[in-house]
């Protein structure tokens, strides 16, 4: 029996110590997603009042629509590169020594402590920016938005908002020269509103609505038929233009907010490897 017992302990080899402790330094983790936190934060302030605050509609005045998405993922980049790599370079210094652990497995739990704290920071960063606090990306898709007459804006008096620039609406119902104003003119407004926001859902406006929304034109305004039917139609085609501008800036935002957290988890990773080889250098 102990003959055999002999056998199977030397057929397991040599019996391997366990560590009874985690190989995760939390206390590491949570300073450095702190200080990667803080510092988004504080860069993302920055980055919205020097570049997105020139933003203007106008030719040859701040920056334009077109260049405000590419402002934005590039102060993305900016923002996650540096706050990963304060944030990952940290964990890596303030992590404990291991004694006895192979390099790589020491390369593997440095690369993994900044994997975790970016992802703390990132669960940080996202809490705060939910509760109220500026979001740079909300900015410039704001910009963008509103530069492209794109933003829902309610009517005075309306239950719910219309998707109609006021200023579309105004030129819609801008009444003929010689006309007198009516009186249900809210009324007729909140209507259209609800009658747009129904076509823009569905994605085309029948042929019964758009009769009646001439009609209403033509008696709020006093133009002929055939002008007020030229305003729904340009009316109709601006609020299309304004729907898919503000999707493209969601998708193109969602892509721009993806790539710079690929390249913060990325950049996290190296610098935790980074510092915790600074650190190993040291008693």
């Amino acid at each position: 029996m102990e003959e055999t017992m002999t056998q199977r302990a030397v057929g397991l080899g040599p019996t391997t110590m366990e560590s009874k402790t985690s190989a995760v330094s939390w206390s590491a983790i949570l300073a450095g997603a702190v200080v990667a936190a803080a510092t988004s934060l504080i860069l993302a302030l920055l980055a919205t009042g020097v570049n997105l605050a020139s933003v203007s509609p106008w030719p040859g005045s701040g920056v334009s629509a077109k260049s405000i998405t590419v402002m934005s993922a590039i102060a993305l980049l900016i923002i996650q590169w540096l706050s990963a790599a304060v944030g990952g370079y940290i964990t890596g210094r303030l992590r404990t020594k291991w004694v006895g652990t192979h390099t790589h497995e020491v390369f593997f739990r440095d690369t993994a402590h900044g994997f975790i704290a970016w992802a703390v920071a990132t669960l940080l960063v996202s809490a705060t920016l939910a509760s109220g606090a500026s979001s740079l990306l909300g900015a410039g898709a704001h910009a963008l938005g509103r530069t492209a007459q794109s933003v829902p804006t309610g009517v005075p008096g309306a239950g719910a908002k219309a998707p109609v620039n006021p200023y579309d609406m105004d030129t819609l119902f801008r009444a003929s020269a010689g006309a007198e104003p009516k009186g249900n003119a809210t009324s007729v407004r909140e209507e259209t509103g609800h009658i747009l926001a129904e076509g823009l859902a569905t994605g085309e406006v029948p042929p019964g609505d758009r009769s009646y929304l001439t009609q209403l034109v033509a008696a709020q305004t006093g133009v002929s038929d055939a002008d007020a039917q030229r305003r729904v139609d340009d009316a109709i085609d601006r609020v299309k233009r304004g729907a898919d501008a503000a999707r493209h800036t969601s998708e193109l935002a969602a892509i721009f907010a993806a790539l710079s957290m690929v390249v913060g988890a990325f950049i996290a990773c190296v610098s935790a490897a980074v510092g915790g080889g600074i650190r190993d250098l040291h008693p």
